[in-house]
């Protein structure tokens, strides 16, 4: 089985950094010229330095996903880029933890609504051509009760709703649509790393209810998207793949 993305054209939000730039490294290592864009513009050159190394064609672009016309302008702007698209990866997050006005704010904004504007940004290309790949990066906070983060766990179960009715509408027209939901993963500057510095008791209690004993890693979510993203997954559509260690087992 070889994951070749040879031809390709990815979109990639939110990935300056974590599963986002993972996710972007590893298509560009199949083959794939990618697009990505975040809203901070130094980690975005930083990343792009980075994917450059590959070879590949790489656009990069700042945008702040919260803002509506900054979703669609960036699709049209990546496509242009890339001189098309077959691939869209819904990465970005705003990881909104409070149950108030400003969490579901946030998560609605960036995690739900970025998403489906990216989607219906990209969908007249996909369906011109008769064929399209889009991955939505969930979360397994979506499969169960998110005590922590109410907002963010709500956004994630309903994006893999979105995820399963987009498939089934556009299976016909060759447009497979699948979501990843990670568990906790864990890279320097991310989310786990800040809570093991300033909370090492929540740090250790998650930990012990991973039952592979350790947090995951961006390239371990980033080889189940390689492989959705592949010809090796042309049956695979409306799912949602969990990669978490069993974590969400407990």
């Amino acid at each position: 089985m070889q994951l070749s993305l040879n031809g390709k054209r990815a979109l990639v939000t939110g990935a300056s950094r974590g599963i986002g730039l993972a996710i972007a490294r590893a298509f560009a290592l199949a083959g794939a010229d990618v697009a990505i864009c975040a809203r901070d513009p130094g980690p975005l050159a930083q990343a792009e330095t980075t994917l450059r190394t590959t070879g590949r064609n790489i656009s990069a672009r700042v945008c702040d996903v919260s803002q509506a016309q900054a979703v669609t302008d960036w699709v049209a702007q990546a496509q242009a880029d890339l001189g098309g698209a077959d691939i869209l990866v819904n990465n970005a997050s705003g990881f909104g933890r409070s149950d108030d006005e400003a969490g579901w704010a946030t998560s609605l904004a960036v995690d739900l609504m970025a998403s489906v504007r990216a989607s219906q940004a990209v969908m007249p290309h996909f369906l011109a051509q008769g064929s399209g790949n889009i991955i939505h990066i969930a979360s397994i906070s979506g499969l169960k009760a998110s005590v922590r983060t109410p907002p963010y766990g709500a956004v994630k179960a309903a994006i893999m709703e979105y995820a399963q009715t987009q498939a089934l509408t556009h299976a016909a027209q060759h447009i497979r649509v699948n979501c990843i939901a990670p568990g906790s993963i864990f890279f320097e500057g991310g989310v786990w790393d800040v809570v093991q510095k300033n909370n090492p008791e929540l740090y250790a209690r998650i930990l012990s209810g991973i039952p592979s004993g350790r947090f995951g890693t961006p390239e371990e979510v980033a080889n189940v998207a390689l492989f959705l993203a592949s010809d090796c997954a042309s049956w695979v559509t409306g799912q949602t793949w969990v990669v978490d260690g069993g974590q969400a087992l407990n």
